[in-house]
Order: structure tokens, then sequence, then C-alpha cells
């Protein structure tokens, strides 16, 4: 039996042993841990890209070098560079909030937000590296967290 506030006597159905039954842990089924870490891989991989493209490609040569392979400045794409930058900033962070929403017992939101957020970076690393084949490891860092992350939870 258990007092609730108030004075009430409430009849508490034991579980084997004469402990009351356990009440579950919140929720993580949504989605499998493996899904969950590489949804942080392709956050933190997009947060690192975001300052590069945005604010530090054209001051140092090293970031050109490690973009595109070149070290050549292309001053005419700064804002193009610019802009681009901060799509991966928001990519960044909404797989950031469809992670909290799956540990705030939100499943079904943060299933959608990563599982599109993984498809859409699947689709920008692929036009990357059909758009310039010599990209094709950028295009893998963009693309293979979101391949890992779909095929988990899609097989």
């Amino acid at each position: 039996m258990r007092v609730r506030a108030g004075g009430s006597v409430e009849r508490v159905n034991l579980a084997g042993g004469g402990f009351p039954a356990a009440t579950p842990p919140p929720s993580m089924s949504g989605m499998h841990a493996l899904s969950q870490v590489f949804a942080l891989i392709a956050a933190a991989v997009h947060l690192f890209v975001w300052p590069l493209e945005s604010f530090l490609y054209s001051r140092h040569a090293w970031v050109r070098e490690f973009l595109t392979g070149s070290s050549a400045d292309a001053p005419e794409v700064r804002l193009w560079r610019f802009n681009v930058g901060f799509y991966n900033l928001f990519l960044a962070l909404g797989m950031i909030a469809g992670f909290v929403a799956l540990h705030l017992d939100h499943e079904t939101v943060g299933r959608t937000l990563i599982l599109y957020l993984s498809a859409f970076m699947i689709g920008g690393g692929i036009m990357l590296a059909v758009s310039d084949p010599r990209l094709w490891r950028g295009a893998v860092g963009q693309a293979a967290p979101g391949v890992v992350i779909l095929l988990t939870e899609l097989l």
C-alpha cells in the first residue's frame, strides 16, 4: 500500500519478490544507438566545416587546401561560401535538435529530423562528388554518417 498526497491510500501491485514493479526508463528505442552516435558525428563534421567556409577560407591557405584541394583563393564566390557555411551550421543544429528530441522522449520528431537530415547530407555529398570528383573526400565526409544512419535504421 502507498499513501498518496492528501492522505488517501493506494494499493500497489508488487512484482515478484515483493518489490514494486520498476518503471521503465524513458524510451530511447526510437533509434538505434549507432544511429545516434553517427548523428552526433554528422553534426560535428558540419559544425567544424561551418567557420572554415564562412569565415576562414580567404584568410588561410590550409583551409582552402583542406576544403578544395587547392590553395588558390576565389574571392568571386565569397558570398556563396559564406552562405554554404551557414547551411552546414543549420544542418548540424537540426541534427542536434533531433538527438535532443529523441532524449526528451519526442521520438517521432527526433527520428524524423535525423532521418531527413541524413538523406539531405547524403544528397549533398552525392552532388559534391558529381560536380567535382576531385572533392570526393569532402563528399564522403558529408555523406558517410548519413549513409550509416539510414542503413542502420532502414535495414
